[in-house]
């Protein structure tokens, strides 16, 4: 079989050494269109999940790894002035420079032809029997038969940019500062013994505000926002003690996540789509070199064991790979969308539980715990040491004219009303009420973002008429959050999130990290939270 790589990034180079080792019969070659020591960006990296499957499917690559790359265990939380660590997150990186040096030395020996400097369009490759778009989210393949992938892309509002430094981070750090224009976070982490990473996000209003909006983005890669790297050393200059940050292509961008809803064809000709090509996720949940070389382990794979049978072989791959990428793209959407608000939660939220909030955002108190159980502890202690010794859901709240024995209500199917305790049925209503007496409002989560604007504007219009409370339900859970937060974060009303879907380790987890004040289900579904206290 002759197989045409199109892109020489991580993905692209490992499937070439991948279907090399398994099959030495092919005949594989890369095109890639920049030069062999051509990186832009900093590092990659790897969780030790990844790096097992890494280690399985080429032990030589791991060991390799091993040898170059940084490990470490906890995420650290910086925000004023406290430090807060969260253990039991085992990762590893690597300088994108040298893992790209040891893949392409490694698709060599295992007798890969990689041509660079080359750039190759599908009409350029009709000799092949099967061509591997791994030319990135850009990519030309994908874009030459576009009709046949049917690719979307959703943007983001939050803007980043990529930096190196010459200070050096311990593991994978969190760094959240309040400057004279707005809130700046930094993701920061190791990738050699003197180099780490520094992704800084914001907010698109400070963005503006900071005036770095001055660089012209639309030149061609190369030149990077010098401007910008200045406002930022001064601005973190504590945190990295003084210490510069190296730019490589550094420009602000707004993150695009891509899904394409086929990731291969097979007329007129067979293609595949790896990598970014295909997918993206945000870089918070998990890094596209991570989602590529996964992706070239089910190809190659897939490949290997149906031979020559490409349709079999290519549905084969995409089976494999695509609820690996389903799953994670669903959990960097409240990822990426906490990352468009975390200004808000910066001024809202005491450290501890800004960092709980964040350490929170795809993963349950439960789950949490299992993996960091001191941090989970930390974080009830501090909630008890607030609340008379109470666990987050037996806490009392207090509506002024209603005192609540816990942060736990009743609700009927059809949500209209809402009973804490043993006091009076509290009317949830989805409009400002005539007549006088306690009510709660009522706003129903939309079933995607697009409907946000209007949820917003309903919640805006009841919150003026007086509720004692408003209560959240229908749409997802992220939309619900969304609403929950807002009602709190906006508008200085209790939230009651409606969901009746709950379990009790998720409604702990949606109280103690301030999403929410209260939570409400059917009796039936409380009585379940009761059975597994």
């Amino acid at each position: 079989m002759r197989i045409a790589v199109v892109g020489g990034g991580p993905g692209g180079l490992f499937f070439a050494a991948l279907i090399r080792q398994a099959d030495p019969s092919a005949e594989v070659t890369v095109f890639e269109r920049n030069r062999a020591d051509d990186a832009f960006g900093f590092g990659v990296v790897f969780s030790d999940r990844t790096l097992a499957g890494i280690h399985e499917a080429d032990p030589v690559l791991r060991e390799a790894l091993d040898a170059h790359g940084r490990h470490w265990e906890d995420i650290e939380v910086r925000l004023k002035g406290e430090r807060i660590r969260c253990g039991g997150n085992g990762m590893a990186a690597i300088a994108r420079r040298t893992l790209l040096g040891l893949l392409q030395e490694r698709a060599r020996d295992l007798g890969a032809e990689l041509r660079f400097e080359t750039e190759r369009s599908l009409s350029d490759l009709e000799g092949y029997d099967l061509v591997v778009a791994a030319d990135g989210t850009s990519s030309r393949i994908r874009t030459a038969i576009e009709e046949r992938f049917e690719p979307s892309v959703e943007t983001a509002t939050a803007k980043f940019i990529w930096f190196g430094t010459d200070y050096m981070f311990d593991g994978l750090t969190f760094v959240h500062e309040r400057g004279p224009h707005g809130v700046f976070a930094v993701h920061g982490y190791p990738i050699s013994a003197d180099v780490s990473t520094f992704i800084v996000e914001t907010d698109e209003t400070t963005w503006r505000a900071a005036r770095l909006d001055a660089f012209d983005a639309t030149q061609p890669p190369g030149p990077s926002d010098l401007a910008t790297k200045a406002y930022l050393e001064e601005l973190f200059a504590e945190q990295i003690d003084g210490r510069r940050l190296l730019v490589n292509n550094s420009r602000w961008g707004n993150f695009r996540t891509r899904r394409t809803r086929h990731w291969y064809v097979t007329e007129p000709r067979p293609v595949v789509l790896l990598g970014d090509a295909a997918h993206t996720a945000h870089f918070s949940v998990g890094s596209g070199t991570k989602m590529a070389m996964e992706d070239a382990i089910a190809l190659s794979g897939a490949l290997a064991k149906h031979g020559d049978d490409l349709p079999a072989a290519l549905a084969a791959y995409e089976d494999a790979a695509r609820p690996s990428v389903e799953a994670i793209q669903n959990a960097a959407r409240p990822s990426l969308g906490w990352w468009e608000h975390f200004g808000e939660y910066h001024d809202a939220f005491e450290p501890w539980q800004f960092a709980y909030h964040f350490l929170s955002r795809s993963i349950t108190d439960g789950r949490l715990a299992r993996r960091a159980p001191d941090f989970v502890r930390t974080s009830h202690d501090e909630w008890q040491a607030r609340h008379s010794g109470s666990d987050p859901l037996d806490t009392p709240f207090d509506l002024g004219t209603w005192q609540l024995p816990s942060r736990v209500m009743l609700v009927e199917p059809d949500a209209t009303t809402a009973v804490g305790g043993t006091g009076d049925p509290l009317p949830l209503r989805a409009s400002v009420p005539d007549t006088p007496g306690p009510w709660g409002a009522r706003v129903t989560a939309p079933e995607d973002e697009s409907g946000l604007a209007a949820a917003y504007a309903l919640l805006a219009d009841l919150a003026d008429g007086g509720p004692l409370l408003v209560a959240v339900d229908g749409g997802t859970a992220h939309t619900r959050a969304l609403l929950t937060e807002r009602t709190r974060l906006h508008h200085g009303l209790p939230a009651l999130l409606v969901d009746d879907t709950l379990d009790r380790d998720r409604a702990v987890t949606a109280v103690l990290s301030g999403r929410t004040d209260l939570v409400a289900a059917a009796a039936a579904t409380v009585a379940a939270w009761e059975v597994t206290r």
